[in-house]
């Protein structure tokens, strides 16, 4: 398992909700590649609860978006936009959780439309919430005029979790 470069990080005017690490109110989100999938490991708190030590189910939805969102950049080179979100919440995910791991991968591709099935797992491995992301994957002229160039990873490899 290895980190993945955040390809936007050096861009004006970035400042995504999702995994923008200057976003004073954003979710700070870090990727890492584990053979076909893009894992997430992020730590809820209790500003992003809906109910009571309750994770507020729109932020279940923005980490399940996101998270499918680098898979594209990732694993297919390129910027995207979601065209498609649907989210199944199994189980309550508490802000009291230490960790919550999200994994992705593609599950079908066809001419533009890239199919990413997302689950998030509380820290005790227990599934809490899938999804399946429609994201339309753009060409590589549109995706340069985006900013977007390349999705590297960093460094050496981690251990797995």
């Amino acid at each position: 398992m290895r980190k993945i470069k955040n390809p936007w990080s050096k861009k004006e005017g970035y400042d995504c909700f999702g995994c923008s690490p200057d976003n004073p109110i954003g979710l700070h989100m870090e990727f890492f590649e584990d053979g076909d999938e893009v894992v997430s490991f992020w730590r809820p708190q209790e500003h992003y609860q809906g109910w009571v030590d309750t994770l507020h189910g729109g932020i279940i939805s923005a980490l399940i978006d996101e998270t499918a969102g680098w898979v594209v950049f990732r694993k297919l080179q390129t910027a995207g936009m979601t065209s498609r979100l649907s989210v199944s919440f199994k189980k309550p995910v508490m802000t009291t959780d230490p960790q919550l791991i999200l994994r992705a991968h593609i599950v079908e591709s066809k001419r533009n439309f890239i199919t990413v099935h997302v689950t998030l797992e509380n820290a005790q491995c227990q599934l809490c919430a899938e999804g399946d992301v429609t994201y339309y994957a753009m060409n590589e002229d549109k995706s340069r005029e985006m900013g977007f160039t390349t999705c590297d990873l960093e460094g050496e490899e981690l251990l797995a979790f």
